[in-house]
């Protein structure tokens, strides 16, 4: 087993936090439509990738450990993460507003990712405390995220469905 898939559930999703912000800078930096783009997909694939084990597996596991509303924040800001994730998959660098939605999408998940750090009350340091089985879940998680990556790699990833929104997922009409 790689050293990448033995990280507790914490230290997992904070290297995830680190890449994207990596990849955000590399995007701010980057000259050329085809290097923004290449960029842009990579930051919308490992995001999928990463709400996803978050909902999947460690979310669930933090509630009635973490405070609720920061748990019910935490899926409305993916569901809103998702959304521009859409619109930048569904567009590219000559869209008028492209690489605003790249830019406003990182200053939505540098948001998201302090939420989730803070020392004391961010819910990496409650669901710690709470006692979780972080090394369990980042098993479960390492194991999840594998399997999206090769999903991905071999035909691209589901569209996300979102947990708050009225549609299930993006890009469908909202219910009546």
């Amino acid at each position: 087993m790689a050293a990448a898939e033995k990280l507790d559930a914490v230290a997992l999703l904070k290297a995830d936090h680190r890449k994207v912000e990596d990849l955000f800078a590399q995007f701010e930096a980057a000259k050329g439509d085809g290097k923004k783009k290449a960029l842009a997909e990579q930051i919308c694939m490992e995001l999928t990738i990463h709400t996803k084990i978050e909902e999947d597996v460690f979310y669930p596991a933090c509630e009635g450990s973490v405070e609720e509303d920061l748990l019910k924040e935490a899926y409305v800001e993916h569901d809103g993460a998702k959304v521009l994730i859409a619109e930048i998959e569904a567009g590219g660098p000559d869209d008028e507003f492209y690489e605003a939605k790249v830019k406003v999408l990182s200053e939505q998940i540098e948001h998201h990712v302090e939420e989730e750090e803070k020392r004391v009350e961010g819910m990496f340091s409650q669901a710690r405390k709470a006692g979780l089985d972080m090394d369990a879940l980042g098993e479960t998680m390492a194991a999840e995220k594998k399997q999206l990556m090769a999903a991905y790699k071999s035909g691209g990833l589901p569209r996300p469905e979102t947990s708050t929104l009225q549609s299930t997922a993006i890009g469908e009409a909202p219910r009546a």
